[in-house]
């Protein structure tokens, strides 16, 4: 769990009443505080002032967001990079391969002529 030690955390629930209280019925912060049974009236501010800011505050997810796409075309996007990547390895392969084999000085098609002497 986040936060100070002690802390309490308060369901979406209890946030969005206390937002709701506040806006619609215009209730003190200290009445919210009393009938919700708040540690202080400082939380009902803060609510109040996110839910100003961004209607949706309490809706966002908590944490890292996911690595893995969730939507269809981030899957296939992913999958087509993933191809591409693995084409480009391929080939990348090939030529280390011929190189090697250069080195080596296999497969090549001239002789020495001084060796058959």
């Amino acid at each position: 769990m986040s936060g100070k030690k002690g802390s309490k955390h308060y369901p979406l629930t209890i946030k969005l009443e206390a937002v709701r209280l506040f806006v619609e019925e215009g209730r003190t912060r200290a009445e919210i505080t009393k009938l919700l049974g708040l540690r202080s009236k400082k939380r009902v501010e803060a609510w109040v002032s996110q839910y100003r800011h961004e209607a949706d505050a309490f809706r966002k997810p908590i944490g890292r967001p996911r690595k893995v796409a969730e939507g269809i075309e981030n899957v296939q996007d992913e999958l087509k990079r993933l191809r591409m990547e693995n084409d480009l390895l391929k080939k990348f392969q090939a030529e280390l391969h011929k190189l090697e084999l250069a080195k080596r000085n296999i497969g090549s098609s001239t002789t020495n002529e001084d060796d058959t002497k």
